[in-house]
């Protein structure tokens, strides 16, 4: 346990990096949608996309999910200190199928640049934002 507080404060840098890029790349989105025919934009935009999933995103979330793992098995206990970890995890595993959602997305937007609109990538958009909200308060709150 004398590395448990190192595991964690990774485990918080790597979900704050994770978060940044679930936040950013559906805002990518909107410009690419927006902005669909205007070839030179949207060449720019597909190739920041492809590099803030793979290069940013995949990492951030297999180092939050190896992170929180570890703390896990280190501190199993945790799982009877109330329902409040199995519904972070519930959570999280929504994060997760959000996070492949996005590069299916990627990869349907560069096919098709007219793929849904603007207005539903915004709506898109908000996901991780609620569902960050509950995995917070589920770890601060711990509210059953």
């Amino acid at each position: 346990m004398a590395y448990y507080n190192w595991i964690l404060a990774f485990h918080v840098m790597s979900f704050v990096s994770w978060m940044a890029m679930l936040f950013y790349l559906p805002r990518l989105f909107i410009y690419h949608r927006e902005h669909a025919d205007v070839k030179a934009f949207t060449d720019i935009v597909k190739i920041q996309e492809y590099k803030l999933f793979k290069y940013i995103g995949v990492p951030a979330m297999w180092a939050t999910v190896i992170s929180g793992g570890t703390m896990l098995y280190l501190n199993s206990g945790i799982f009877s200190s109330g329902g409040w970890m199995h519904a972070k995890l519930l959570f999280v595993a929504l994060l997760i199928a959000y996070h492949f959602s996005l590069e299916i997305l990627r990869k349907k937007l560069i096919e098709d640049p007219h793929y849904k609109s603007g207005k539903w990538f915004r709506v898109y958009n908000e996901v991780p934002t609620l569902l960050m909200i509950f995995i917070v308060i589920m770890v601060v709150v711990k509210p059953f």
